[in-house]
């Protein structure tokens, strides 16, 4: 936890210039980027040993899936990544049948939940930059995961003594899970304090109080989904693109998870109104 928070404090400020101070395009284009390795990460990582012609459909799809969002034809450009992505799957698999290098039907879910899938999620990052007020609101994503990820590493070197789920993360206590959902609950709050200050805007904090915990709880389920994940598979790390931190997969656990459900939170309950 101690290496992902430092590796976390190094990529945030660049991450953070993307998202507030550039056009929304670019955030687009970096998270395509991001969407790509991670598909090919995973595929790497747990596909057992897929072809290489795998590998790039399953990169493409996911490129193309925060470009969709950007344009705001998400869904259609992930039916159709997906559609797209599943039947090169199965041609694939139909060709190599009961021959060298055939193609399980397990590696096509996790080519489709790689392709597909993770980058719908990370996409939800384009959605709430292209939202009115978006700027303000993508933010909450990424203070709730770097948030949460700090209050359970610290409460869990103070306080923690009781193991919260050893076979998965062995390090992760339950107190450590605790300080993490108020940790990532409080600066989501703050955060509103500082928005209510500084500019035009009415936050409604009852639903900022919501999108803290639910931004929080998501936050330690991604990162212990993609643990779970590893576990099973017996890996270390998805990746070697940070050296001694692991992939981008890895960095990018707990957002998969907080993005969305941040961004179902903004459009059904807007926390953030302009005044007058």
């Amino acid at each position: 936890m101690k290496k992902r928070i430092l590796v976390a404090v190094a990529y945030i400020p660049p991450f953070f210039i993307v998202m507030f101070f550039l056009p929304p395009y670019m955030l687009a284009a970096l998270t395509s980027i991001i969407c790509a390795i991670t598909a090919y990460e995973m595929l790497q990582a747990i596909g057992k040993n897929v072809n290489m012609r795998v590998g790039i459909y399953s990169a493409f799809s996911a490129a193309l899936i925060p470009i969709g969002a950007y344009f705001q034809v998400g869904d259609l450009v992930f039916m159709a990544a997906a559609l797209a992505l599943i039947s090169l799957m199965f041609i694939e698999a139909v060709a190599v049948f009961r021959k060298r290098g055939e193609i399980k039907f397990a590696q096509i879910l996790i080519t489709l939940f790689a392709g597909a899938v993770i980058p719908y999620m990370l996409s939800s990052l384009v959605s709430l930059r292209i939202m009115p007020e978006g700027r303000l609101l993508v933010l909450l994503p990424v203070i709730s995961a770097f948030t949460t990820d700090a209050g359970a590493y610290f409460t869990g070197v103070l306080m923690g003594k009781k193991k919260a789920f050893p076979l998965i993360s062995p390090k992760k206590t339950v107190e450590g899970f605790i300080g993490g959902l108020v940790g990532g609950t409080a600066a989501v709050i703050i955060y509103g304090m500082i928005l209510t200050f500084t500019t035009y805007h009415f936050v409604i904090y009852w639903a900022l109080i919501l999108y803290g915990i639910i931004g929080a709880f998501t936050s330690e389920l991604g990162d212990l989904a993609f643990s779970f994940i590893k576990r099973e598979y017996g890996l270390k790390d998805y990746g070697r693109l940070f050296p001694g931190h692991g992939g981008m997969l890895d960095r990018f656990d707990s957002m998969i998870f907080t993005a969305p459900s941040i961004f179902l939170l903004a459009t059904v309950i807007p926390a953030l109104i302009v005044r007058g």
